[in-house]
């Protein structure tokens, strides 16, 4: 699996709000960070392992629908990934536009993706909310 199939299969399982599949992306100590939520965010900083990541993926489920309703316009969106001198390391640019149908506005983040043997092994997630 490329490393652009490796992203789009992790969004898909995002947004359907799937925390199972989302978890089974990630090797069995795999980790989620998002190191720039600020201290007492009701969203999780860091999860370790299949477990923790099927408990706290809904939490983020539950901001993202909590956001007025809106969902991703993906025609208007931007995402770039990069590949880097580590076959197990690449680096995606989003700069998501969320849509309500009337308003937007836009979202960027960058996400630092480490592999092993084809899961994720860890995932820096780099946005504000």
């Amino acid at each position: 699996m490329t490393q652009q199939e490796i992203f789009e299969r992790y969004l898909m399982a995002g947004l359907s709000t799937d925390a199972s599949a989302q978890a089974e992306m990630f090797t069995a100590d795999g980790v989620y960070e998002a190191p720039l939520l600020p201290p007492g965010s009701p969203l999780p900083r860091r999860l370790v392992g299949h477990e923790q990541l099927r408990e706290g993926f809904p939490a983020y489920h539950r901001a993202a629908e909590g956001g007025g309703g809106m969902r991703p316009d993906f025609d208007k969106s931007r995402v770039e990934v990069h590949s880097t001198a580590d076959p197990e390391v690449f680096v995606v640019e989003l700069d998501t536009v969320l849509t309500d149908g009337t308003d937007s506005v836009t979202m960027s983040l960058v996400q630092i993706f480490r592999l092993r043997a084809g899961k994720i092994a860890l995932l820096r997630d780099y946005f504000t909310w």
